[in-house]
Parts: C-alpha cells; structure tokens; sequence
C-alpha cells in the first residue's frame, strides 16, 4: 500500500484499489462482501505514517497521491494538522461502529485498525475510547478468533498509556484488567502471550488508577504469571504486585489470592527478585501478613539468600524486608531471622558497603536480633568468628550513627 484509506465497513485499501473497485460499479467490500454504506475513503494515516517510516529506514522512496515524494517527517508533520486529526476521529467512529455490529470477522478487521491507529499518537489513543471502544475490546477477550482476541488485547493495552484512559478502562469494563492477565498468559497466539507492549504496562498502570476498587482482584492472575510467564512478563507481573503492594487495603486480598507465596518464591529469580522483594517490604507491614511470611522457613530463607547474592538494590530490599518482618511479626518470627546461619557475616557486608538505606535497616535488624540473645547475633557482636571480623568492627558498625531519612 502506498496510500490506505478505510471504506465503511472498517476494512483498510490501497487508495488506487479500491477507487477502481468502486468505480467499476460493485458497491460492497472485497474482502467482507458486506455492502458499502457509501463510497467515502477516510485516509488510514495512522497505518501510512507506518508504511512511511518502514520505507524511510529501508531507504525506499515513497510517492504522495500527487506524485511528489513525501519524506517521515513532513508525513508526521501533515498527521498533526487539523484536517487529520477530523480523519482520524472518524477513522475511530468507523472502526468501533464495525467493533459494535460488525461479522465476527469484521471485527476482527476493526482490531486489527484501532490498533495501529492506537499506536499513532496519544490523542488517537483517546479518540478510540472516547467513540466507546474500551467495552467492545474487552468482548473480544474471550473469542475464539485468536487474531481477533490479539488485536483487542494489544489495543486495550495500547490506549492505556495514555493517562486519561486507565479511569475509562477501570470504571467502563468490569473484570477488564482480570481478562488483561488471563489473555496474557493463556492467549490463543503466541503474540498476545509474548505481549509486545509493555506488557502488564496494563496490569501495572491500572493498578494505580484506581485503589478504591477492586484491583487487588487481578492479583491471582499476577501471581499465575509471577510463577509460569516468561522473563518478560514475570518482570511485568512482579512490578504490578508491587504496585498492589503500595495500597494497604490490598495487602490481605494479596496473600489470600496466592500472591505472597508467588513473591517469595520469587525472590530465587535474579530477574525478579529486586521487586518481588521490594513488594514484600510492604506487605510484611501487615501483622496478619507478616506472621504468615514469617512462619515459612522458606521466606526467610530466600531473603536471607538474595542478602548473599542479589544486587545492591536487591540487598537493599531484601535486608528491608527482613527488618519489616521481625517488627510486625513479633518476637517468634524474630528468633526465626535471627538463627539462620550466616545472617551476622552477610549483615556485616552491608553495614560496610551497602546502600545508605540499606545500612539503616541493617542496624535495626541487628538491634532487633541483639534482643532475642540468639546465636546469629551472639556471632554479630563475637570480636572473632563467624561474624564481623573484629570487635571493634562488631560495634563500630551496629552503633554507628546512619543519617538517612525514615522510608
């Protein structure tokens, strides 16, 4: 194509095709056989500003309609002008008219448009919601037409960049985000498991839209994928759940959905394990959740592992969950901490060389143990042994004053 143009029926033709088409005196649409309503072209320049760029990187010369070559830039240029912006708000009225009552397959079609239209621009990104797409989308979630059900679930994910449209998602389609995650993970094409837009971009924008409903309820979903996806959405689904984490009425609905133990398990992930444990610095700071954490030597023991082996930023979260944990779970889950071996050796690398936050929550955590009298830290405060290297070290290092703000 060089110069695409949607017919009524949704469908997107070469300008010069589909005139003579027409001009031959058929009055339906090739690929549909439906009949055209009327013989208007509305330019397609989201798909032409694609067609464009390709052409451009591929170093191939592209030809106006008049025949005067048209470079990316002067295209993008021409897209924003008032003239094109009416095209593309028709072009979204059309399409999710088709989306509304159209065949199976035209609105597979109409997908197909609204997502390339959708990745032109944040104000095409707000027409398509505007002219009532967000519902019809979320239909298609669950069709048995696998190119239908991948179109949709990357065009929901598409206009949800733009801000004013994660409310409209929220509040238009209940159970939108829930059949996001399902379509992530179970989708009947590769593509829209592979998610190529920043995938649970969707779980993790529409977590923070709205905390007042509901949005706890996908985690099950993120916790399956937590645990199944691949790099990528494992990724997207441990930076969700840690925006779930962020509200406290969600951290009951957490661990009674599966997420908790989908975090810890986590935390053996290099590729997750910053946020996995990052997440449980917050829901620790639930009592009811911290007892639960607590009482599994598997928790503790992972934490204490990514104290060993995970970056700073890891080691940082990992020795913040662990001092969230022995303060909201009490005194049991305190000894718990406190005894695993090689705890004093690992707490002293980060008193010496860890972030400025996380030699803060180290000292606590020592103080902390200190007070169960165990043999961790009896091995913290020894002048030789297995714990810090010399006395002096020993407590220069729990009591040395840290001046970092209160996190």
């Amino acid at each position: 194509m060089k110069d695409p143009v949607v017919v009524s029926t949704g469908q997107t033709y070469d300008r010069a095709s589909i005139s003579q088409w027409i001009d031959e005196g058929h009055r339906t649409c090739p690929n549909s056989g439906q009949t055209l309503a009327n013989g208007g072209l509305v330019p397609n320049r989201a798909l032409r500003s694609l067609i464009c760029r390709w052409c451009t990187a591929h170093g191939i010369p592209i030809e106006a309609p008049d025949g005067a070559e048209v470079s990316a830039e002067s295209l993008a240029a021409a897209c924003t002008s008032k003239a094109a912006i009416e095209a593309d708000k028709a072009t979204a009225r059309i399409l999710v008219r088709q989306l509304s009552a159209g065949s199976q397959e035209s609105k597979a079609v109409a997908a197909r448009e609204l997502r390339l239209l959708a990745r032109t621009g944040k104000e095409n990104r707000s027409f398509i919601a505007e002219a009532g797409a967000i519902p019809l989308l979320c239909r298609l979630f669950q069709s048995s037409n696998p190119i239908a059900q991948e179109n949709a679930v990357t065009t929901i994910l598409n206009i949800s960049i733009h801000d004013g449209n994660k409310r409209r998602i929220m509040e238009e389609e209940e159970g939108c985000l829930r059949l996001t995650v399902h379509v992530l993970m179970h989708g009947l094409t590769a593509e829209a498991r592979r998610t190529r837009q920043p995938p649970c971009s969707a779980c993790r924008q529409f977590t923070t839209s709205r905390k007042d409903r509901g949005p706890a309820g996908c985690g099950g979903g993120l916790a399956n994928l937590l645990m199944q996806g691949s790099t990528r959405g494992k990724r997207d689904a441990a930076m969700a759940l840690f925006n779930l984490s962020t509200h406290p009425e969600c951290w009951c609905r957490m661990l009674d959905l599966g997420a908790v133990p989908a975090l810890v398990g986590a935390l053996r992930d290099e590729s997750v394990a910053e946020d996995a444990a990052a997440a449980l610095q917050l829901l620790v700071r639930q009592p009811t959740v911290a007892e639960a954490v607590g009482s599994e030597d598997a928790a503790i023991t992972n934490l204490v592992g990514l104290l060993r082996r995970g970056t700073p930023k890891g080691k940082e979260n990992a020795v913040a969950a662990l001092q969230e944990l022995c303060r909201r779970g009490g005194l049991p889950v305190t000894r718990r901490v406190a005894r695993m071996p090689a705890l004093g050796g690992l707490i002293q690398a980060i008193l010496f060389t860890g972030t400025m936050r996380a030699r803060r929550k180290a000292t606590l955590l020592v103080r902390m143990c200190r007070r169960c009298e165990s043999p961790a830290v009896m091995a913290c405060e020894s002048s030789r042994g297995s714990g810090f290297g010399s006395g002096d070290a020993s407590v220069a290092s729990v009591s040395m004053p840290v001046q970092v703000p209160v996190l």
